[in-house]
């Protein structure tokens, strides 16, 4: 059985704002984060996509500095 690392964005900051959800250090929730080793890596990718859009959303709010 062959053994690879799981893509991660995590950056080992983890605070989740409770405005979003989003995880102020990735972007993901926590619903994610908490399940993102039985995704798929397509569903990774996916969610990966998703994380850009986020963080301008975090940035609009006020939440992260651009």
């Amino acid at each position: 059985m062959s053994q690879h690392a799981i893509l991660s964005p995590c950056i080992k900051v983890c605070a989740v704002d409770g405005q979003t959800g989003f995880c102020l250090g990735c972007a993901r929730t926590l619903k994610e984060v908490a399940t993102w080793h039985r995704f798929s890596e397509q569903e990774r990718k996916e969610i990966i996509g998703t994380l850009e859009e986020r963080r301008k959303t975090l940035i609009q709010l006020g939440k992260l500095k651009s």
